[in-house]
């Protein structure tokens, strides 16, 4: 009865308070061994991911763009970032390159873990379909995530001619246009 009124989301521990709020005395292991038995379970708590590494202050660049998100020509500002999607065989991770422009995705990559390499392999594609070299004069903004401050993303968009951008250290609005 107390399970259920609580749309089924109490284990043995919440459904055996409720009991002794309502005056019903029973031992905590009774009410574990008879829910047990029904095969009624409480709902566990999703895991907490972590998906900001912050890299070292003093190795970071300046941020170039100051929330200005506005570009009057293609490939002359990206922002880029990446999310985690839950699915039943555990988290994978989305990293993608947008250019404020065309406000499109122009890069993305899906992984299994957060390294370096994902969002790497996501500018990689951007670069592959925009050619930004031509042009020259785009800068790239991030967050301060371990992967974008790295030295090998680092050293790539310098390869490149791409001018490296990073907002400030916890603050989502810096990176506004990427967080949405």
């Amino acid at each position: 009865r107390v399970w259920n009124a609580n749309m089924q989301c109490y284990g043995a521990v919440k459904v055996w308070k409720q009991l002794r709020r309502e005056g019903i005395e029973a031992a905590r292991c009774t009410v574990e061994r008879l829910m047990r038995r029904a095969g009624l379970q409480g709902v566990r708590r999703g895991q907490v991911v972590r998906t900001t590494v912050a890299g070292d202050k003093s190795l970071c660049p300046l941020d170039r763009v100051q929330r200005q998100f506005h570009a009057d020509r293609p490939n002359q500002l990206w922002v880029s970032d990446f999310t985690y999607v839950s699915t039943w065989q555990g988290w994978l991770y989305v990293a993608f390159v947008i250019d404020v422009f065309a406000r499109r995705i122009v890069g993305w990559r899906v992984s299994t873990s957060m390294k370096t390499d994902f969002v790497l392999d996501a500018l990689e594609q951007a670069l592959y379909a925009r050619q930004p070299h031509r042009t020259g004069g785009l800068i790239h903004h991030s967050d301060r995530g371990s992967q974008y401050v790295s030295i090998r993303y680092t050293e790539r968009l310098a390869e490149v001619g791409i001018e490296p951008s990073v907002g400030s250290k916890g603050d989502s609005y810096d990176n506004a246009l990427a967080e949405t």
